[in-house]
């Protein structure tokens, strides 16, 4: 009998100790805001002051192609994420595997503060998934001051002729495919097979020019232009005013035949653990102040009329940052591609294969 008492209190204990460590472990995700982001795109001092302020601590998963952040996404543990920064175009992808839910705006007061040319867009056309958080295009980084950056062509890297030293592409397929569908005179949303073949054989010839160094990510190749290891790399605005700013020799253009536009989103993830924090997060994004802070320092564009509002002229006026009417002309959102996804799938198997 005492010895059965024993065993009882003992599973008791157990389960009370599992009970606690449970609880101990919910009461910490609570705390915890878990955002899915590429790497080097928040101000490290935002991240503190939003924990001053709402007493979240927020940790980040990092991320460098959006291929890479969809893989991790499905084999990721249940609830891994909360919040997702997200690439345009995957976002209706990200839909239809279920990977992220509604948005509640009504949890987000200074979503109000988006401009509106920033909704209703195609990926999201009634921002039921979505909310903007900085904005950017593609384009080429290069040295030397001979090609003015209104008279460049994706020629200075595609043709052989041109190229002054070694120089990389970027590794996201759809972007990269949709530039060489732009350098041969096509749309960047075209999905006639014969033009994506054509693309995919323009990309292969600059893979034979001896210059030709890989495919990096945009940081990367950014930080390879900087130290002379590249002459040239594809890369985002933001990286090419980093690099800029460290070396005001190198140049960055829109390319003559066009280029794209894209915005990066705040989702919320379908298997958040910790949806307030979230809500919580993208709120504090929004606010015009932290908005301003956060394209001055990671030097994108900002989706955020409040902030553009008070932020300087000498901001506002950098082509880098906010290209020109001129540029905006040559320049489209990519697409979801839907069903025809595959067909870009394929033809970067064949991009990396040959």
């Amino acid at each position: 009998m005492k010895k059965a008492f024993i065993l009882v209190a003992l599973f008791v204990a157990i389960a009370i100790t599992a009970c606690i460590q449970k609880q101990g472990e919910g009461l910490l995700s609570s705390k915890t805001v878990t955002v899915m982001i590429y790497s080097e795109y928040i101000d490290p001092a935002l991240l503190d002051d939003f924990k001053d302020k709402t007493g979240y601590k927020v940790e980040l998963e990092l991320y460098e192609a959006q291929e890479e952040m969809i893989a991790k996404l499905i084999t990721a543990d249940s609830g891994k994420y909360d919040v997702i920064i997200a690439s345009d175009v995957v976002i209706q992808q990200m839909v239809h595997l279920g990977l992220i839910a509604p948005i509640d705006t009504n949890k987000i007061p200074n979503h109000v503060n988006v401009a509106p040319q920033f909704l209703g867009q195609a990926y999201d056309p009634t921002n039921t998934y979505s909310l903007p958080y900085l904005w950017g295009t593609t384009g080429i980084l290069y040295r030397g001051g001979k090609f003015h950056p209104d008279s460049v062509s994706y020629s200075l890297l595609f043709d052989a002729k041109n190229t002054k030293g070694k120089f990389s592409l970027l590794n996201e397929s759809r972007s990269m495919l949709s530039m060489a569908l732009e350098a041969i005179g096509s749309d960047a949303n075209s999905t006639r097979q014969d033009e994506l073949n054509k693309a995919v054989s323009y990309i292969l010839q600059a893979k034979k020019d001896p210059h030709f160094a890989g495919f990096d990510g945009s940081d990367i190749g950014k930080d390879k232009v900087i130290s002379k290891e590249y002459w040239a790399a594809i890369v985002f605005s933001g990286e090419a005013m980093d690099a800029i700013d460290t070396d005001s020799t190198l140049h960055y253009a829109i390319p003559a035949e066009g280029s794209f536009m894209w915005v990066d989103a705040m989702t919320l993830s379908s298997k958040a653990k910790n949806p307030a924090g979230a809500y919580a997060f993208m709120d504090y994004i929004l606010d015009a102040k932290n908005g301003a802070q956060l394209a001055k320092a990671i030097n994108y564009a900002t989706p955020n009329k409040a902030s553009l509002d008070i932020m300087d002229d000498d901001f506002k006026n950098n082509r880098v940052i906010n290209p020109n009417k001129q540029e905006i002309e040559r320049m489209v959102f990519l697409n979801d591609m839907g069903e025809k996804e595959k067909n870009f799938d394929e033809a970067w198997m064949i991009v990396n294969t040959q």
